[in-house]
């Protein structure tokens, strides 16, 4: 069994929580990312039907504000087992964990409980950003926001994901009259920024190919996207209609979704 619940999605906060089961063994639950405070992250979590000492890790993909969050006071507090890329690590000031903290590396897998983690790099404008494929052992979940565009590597290191939770981050005519300025558009659009709903739709669709049946939308831009635009894109890409794509947003992410 293995399924996930997005806690909230987007550039107010990040964080995912993963749960898996192998047979009758007792549950696994990862956190990735942690973007959001602490009284928030607990009370999300507690709507989630879980409590912050049932995580059993906590995982980073990369080092900007709304994905590290309260890690470290979460981590420390509740005696969690941290992995992140060493160029995350670097690129945080090299905090102290206590302990607690594991290094990831791409291609290096990762054994928790019922999961295995496959981290593999992302091309964004981040030190070392990791993202992840998941699996139980009998279905694979891939978690793919945060970057500018889908490497060789990427679509190679997501093949045969049954369900992915995936980067819809903008839309491109929308992003060209927003209030943000023109750095920040050109950043965002840039191949180390984020997935337009085109790109992510691009990605869906080579993947279909290759066994994606479930795509949860993620990480839309408040201000350059739409919730309508990223389902139709989705839905296109995946031949179902736009109300058969989740979509996780910043207030509250999503419900739980079984991959």
């Amino acid at each position: 069994m293995l399924r996930f619940k997005s806690l909230g999605s987007g550039s107010s906060g990040n964080a995912t929580v993963i749960q898996a089961r192998e047979g009758q063994g007792p549950l696994t639950h990862l956190l990735v990312d942690c973007g959001l405070g602490i009284r928030q992250l607990g009370t999300r979590l507690g709507q989630a039907g879980l409590l912050p000492d049932q995580l059993d890790a906590i995982f980073i993909t990369h080092e900007h504000a709304d994905h590290i969050g309260c890690a470290r006071q979460l981590a420390l507090r509740e005696r969690i087992p941290v992995w992140m890329s060493h160029g995350t690590w670097l690129a945080l000031g090299e905090p102290d964990f206590d302990g607690l903290l594991h290094l990831a590396a791409d291609g290096v897998a990762i054994e928790l409980g019922s999961l295995r983690l496959r981290p593999f790099t992302v091309p964004h404008d981040a030190r070392e950003p990791l993202q992840l494929a998941c699996t139980d052992g009998a279905t694979r979940l891939g978690v793919l926001t945060d970057l500018g565009h889908a490497s060789a590597h990427v679509m190679q290191e997501l093949a045969g994901c049954d369900t992915l939770l995936l980067e819809c981050n903008h839309d491109p005519d929308l992003l060209a009259v927003s209030s943000y300025p023109p750095f920040l558009k050109r950043r965002i659009a840039g191949d180390w920024g984020h997935l337009a709903n085109a790109a992510a739709a691009e990605i869906a669709a080579a993947l279909r190919a290759h066994g994606l049946k479930q795509v949860v939308a993620a990480h839309l831009s408040e201000q350059n996207n739409r919730p309508d635009l990223a389902q139709a894109a989705m839905a296109s890409a995946l031949g179902c209609g736009p109300g058969d794509v989740p979509v996780a947003d910043g207030p509250s992410g999503c419900g739980w979704i079984t991959a």
